[in-house]
Protein backbone atom coordinates (compact mmCIF):
# COMPACT_ATOMS: atom_id res chain seq x y z
CA UNK A 1 0.00 0.00 0.00
CA UNK A 2 1.29 3.46 -0.88
CA UNK A 3 1.64 5.66 2.19
CA UNK A 4 0.96 9.34 2.61
CA UNK A 5 2.25 11.86 5.14
CA UNK A 6 0.87 11.52 8.64
CA UNK A 7 0.53 7.74 8.62
CA UNK A 8 2.46 7.13 11.81
CA UNK A 9 0.84 5.45 14.78
CA UNK A 10 -0.02 8.01 17.46
CA UNK A 11 -2.44 8.18 20.38
CA UNK A 12 -4.64 10.35 18.16
CA UNK A 13 -4.86 7.41 15.78
CA UNK A 14 -6.51 5.14 18.33
CA UNK A 15 -8.87 2.82 16.54
CA UNK A 16 -6.99 2.84 13.25
CA UNK A 17 -4.67 0.05 14.34
CA UNK A 18 -7.65 -2.01 15.48
CA UNK A 19 -9.01 -2.26 11.94
CA UNK A 20 -8.75 -5.88 10.87
CA UNK A 21 -8.13 -5.21 7.20
CA UNK A 22 -7.52 -2.25 4.97
CA UNK A 23 -9.04 -0.88 2.82
CA UNK A 24 -12.35 -0.15 4.56
CA UNK A 25 -15.81 0.72 3.27
CA UNK A 26 -17.32 4.20 3.44
CA UNK A 27 -19.13 3.53 6.73
CA UNK A 28 -15.93 2.49 8.48
CA UNK A 29 -13.97 5.36 6.94
CA UNK A 30 -16.67 7.76 8.15
CA UNK A 31 -16.57 6.35 11.66
CA UNK A 32 -12.78 6.37 11.83
CA UNK A 33 -12.45 9.90 10.49
CA UNK A 34 -15.43 11.50 12.21
CA UNK A 35 -16.85 12.67 8.88
CA UNK A 36 -20.25 11.62 7.56
CA UNK A 37 -20.43 9.37 4.48
CA UNK A 38 -22.17 12.21 2.62
CA UNK A 39 -19.26 14.56 3.33
CA UNK A 40 -16.75 11.84 2.37
CA UNK A 41 -18.38 11.62 -1.04
CA UNK A 42 -18.40 15.43 -1.26
CA UNK A 43 -14.69 15.69 -0.42
CA UNK A 44 -13.94 12.99 -2.96
CA UNK A 45 -15.95 14.87 -5.61
CA UNK A 46 -13.97 18.03 -4.81
CA UNK A 47 -10.73 16.13 -5.35
CA UNK A 48 -9.49 16.48 -1.76
CA UNK A 49 -8.86 12.74 -1.51
CA UNK A 50 -7.56 11.96 -4.93
CA UNK A 51 -8.75 8.77 -6.57
CA UNK A 52 -10.47 6.44 -4.10
CA UNK A 53 -10.17 2.77 -4.99
CA UNK A 54 -13.38 1.01 -5.95
CA UNK A 55 -14.38 -2.64 -5.95
CA UNK A 56 -15.68 -4.45 -9.04
CA UNK A 57 -19.15 -3.62 -7.71
CA UNK A 58 -18.15 0.08 -7.62
CA UNK A 59 -18.08 0.35 -3.81
CA UNK A 60 -15.58 2.85 -2.43
CA UNK A 61 -12.61 1.41 -0.57
CA UNK A 62 -10.66 3.76 1.69
CA UNK A 63 -7.03 3.16 2.62
CA UNK A 64 -5.36 4.10 5.87
CA UNK A 65 -3.84 7.05 4.02
CA UNK A 66 -7.32 8.16 2.92
CA UNK A 67 -8.57 8.06 6.51
CA UNK A 68 -5.56 10.11 7.64
CA UNK A 69 -6.36 12.66 4.94
CA UNK A 70 -10.01 12.73 6.03
CA UNK A 71 -8.93 13.36 9.62
CA UNK A 72 -6.68 16.17 8.40
CA UNK A 73 -9.64 17.68 6.52
CA UNK A 74 -11.91 17.34 9.56
CA UNK A 75 -9.35 19.06 11.79
CA UNK A 76 -8.92 21.89 9.27
CA UNK A 77 -12.72 22.28 9.07
CA UNK A 78 -12.90 22.31 12.88
CA UNK A 79 -10.46 25.23 12.78
CA UNK A 80 -12.73 27.06 10.35
CA UNK A 81 -10.64 26.83 7.18
CA UNK A 82 -12.63 27.08 3.96
CA UNK A 83 -12.56 24.34 1.35
CA UNK A 84 -10.20 26.23 -0.96
CA UNK A 85 -7.68 26.68 1.86
CA UNK A 86 -8.12 23.04 2.88
CA UNK A 87 -7.41 21.91 -0.68
CA UNK A 88 -4.18 23.93 -0.61
CA UNK A 89 -3.24 22.62 2.82
CA UNK A 90 -3.88 18.98 1.83
CA UNK A 91 -1.75 19.48 -1.26
CA UNK A 92 1.03 21.03 0.78
CA UNK A 93 0.77 18.28 3.42
CA UNK A 94 1.27 15.63 0.75
CA UNK A 95 4.16 17.56 -0.84
CA UNK A 96 7.28 16.83 1.17
CA UNK A 97 9.15 19.52 -0.84
CA UNK A 98 6.77 22.28 0.27
CA UNK A 99 7.95 25.39 2.02
CA UNK A 100 6.53 26.11 5.43
CA UNK A 101 6.15 29.72 4.28
CA UNK A 102 3.32 28.61 1.99
CA UNK A 103 1.53 26.95 4.89
CA UNK A 104 2.10 29.93 7.16
CA UNK A 105 0.70 32.31 4.53
CA UNK A 106 -2.56 30.32 4.40
CA UNK A 107 -2.80 30.10 8.20
CA UNK A 108 -2.04 33.82 8.62
CA UNK A 109 -4.71 34.78 6.10
CA UNK A 110 -7.22 32.61 7.96
CA UNK A 111 -6.19 34.11 11.31
CA UNK A 112 -6.65 37.63 9.92
CA UNK A 113 -10.12 36.72 8.61
CA UNK A 114 -11.05 35.19 11.98
CA UNK A 115 -9.97 38.41 13.70
CA UNK A 116 -12.21 40.44 11.41
CA UNK A 117 -15.15 38.12 12.04
CA UNK A 118 -14.57 38.25 15.79
CA UNK A 119 -14.53 42.07 15.68
CA UNK A 120 -17.80 42.07 13.71
CA UNK A 121 -19.41 39.66 16.18
CA UNK A 122 -18.24 41.76 19.13
CA UNK A 123 -19.74 44.88 17.50
CA UNK A 124 -23.05 43.01 17.08
CA UNK A 125 -22.86 41.93 20.71
CA UNK A 126 -22.30 45.52 21.89
CA UNK A 127 -25.21 46.77 19.76
CA UNK A 128 -27.58 44.11 21.06
CA UNK A 129 -26.46 44.76 24.63
CA UNK A 130 -27.21 48.49 24.23
CA UNK A 131 -30.61 47.75 22.68
CA UNK A 132 -31.48 45.36 25.49
CA UNK A 133 -30.57 48.03 28.03
CA UNK A 134 -33.02 50.44 26.38
CA UNK A 135 -35.88 47.96 26.10
CA UNK A 136 -38.15 47.93 29.14
CA UNK A 137 -39.42 44.44 28.31
CA UNK A 138 -42.87 45.28 29.62
CA UNK A 139 -46.43 44.89 28.30
CA UNK A 140 -46.33 48.09 26.23
CA UNK A 141 -45.92 47.84 22.44
CA UNK A 142 -43.02 50.31 22.25
CA UNK A 143 -39.81 48.40 21.55
CA UNK A 144 -36.44 50.05 20.86
CA UNK A 145 -35.10 46.76 19.51
CA UNK A 146 -37.73 46.56 16.76
CA UNK A 147 -37.37 50.30 16.09
CA UNK A 148 -33.62 49.87 15.55
CA UNK A 149 -34.08 46.85 13.27
CA UNK A 150 -36.63 48.78 11.18
CA UNK A 151 -34.23 51.68 10.54
CA UNK A 152 -30.90 50.66 9.02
Amino acid sequence: MKTRPGEGTRDADAGLDAVAAWPVNIGDAARLSGISPKMLRHYEALGLLGAVTRTDSNYRQYSLADVHTLRFIRRARDMGFGLDAIAELVSLWHNRKRSSASVKRIAQKHLDELGQRIEALQAMQRTLDALLCHCPGDDRPDCPILDDLAHP
